[in-house]
């Protein structure tokens, strides 16, 4: 039996520290198994994007993450790196991210089902890489940082 509240769901992102380019998916849970596919996932938008070199992974010390990663940031040739315990201002990037996704993707409009907001990530996600203004990045979106391929 699932025990996730109705309207309650685990959103992965990761974010690349140069470009701000996000990746995100929801998945059913927070485990070991299920974040290092995300990651395995994640590292291959990243690619297709142009970043085919991913030299450090930051995480929180979540036993998921603290655990279960290593395998997949080995190969993708990655260190992994951990926030300072109850830091997670040294994720900034990625936390902030998860403000922007709560006030402008799941909390922006009301959704007549969870089926209908999880639909509504990829185009969202897709505006705030290619079209979305960035003030760290000079007002300018993620997708202006990287090379075309």
């Amino acid at each position: 039996m699932d025990k996730t509240p109705i309207g309650f769901d685990y959103v992965h992102s990761m974010v690349d520290d140069y470009s701000r380019l996000a990746y995100s998916e929801i998945l059913p849970d927070e485990k070991g198994p299920t974040c290092a596919a995300f990651l395995a996932r994640a590292a291959a938008y990243f690619a297709a994007h142009g970043i085919t070199r991913i030299e450090r992974i930051m995480t929180d010390n979540a036993w998921a993450y603290r655990y279960s990663l290593g395998a997949v940031a080995a190969d993708l040739g990655a260190e992994q790196v951990f926030i300072k315990p109850h830091c997670p201002w040294q994720n900034g990037k990625v936390e902030r991210l998860n403000r922007t996704l709560q006030t402008e993707w799941a909390n922006r409009q009301v959704f007549t089902s969870n089926d209908e907001r999880a639909a509504a990530l990829a185009p969202w996600l897709e505006d705030y890489n290619t079209r979305r203004r960035h003030s760290a990045l000079g007002g300018l979106p993620p997708i202006s940082r990287l090379s075309p391929t």
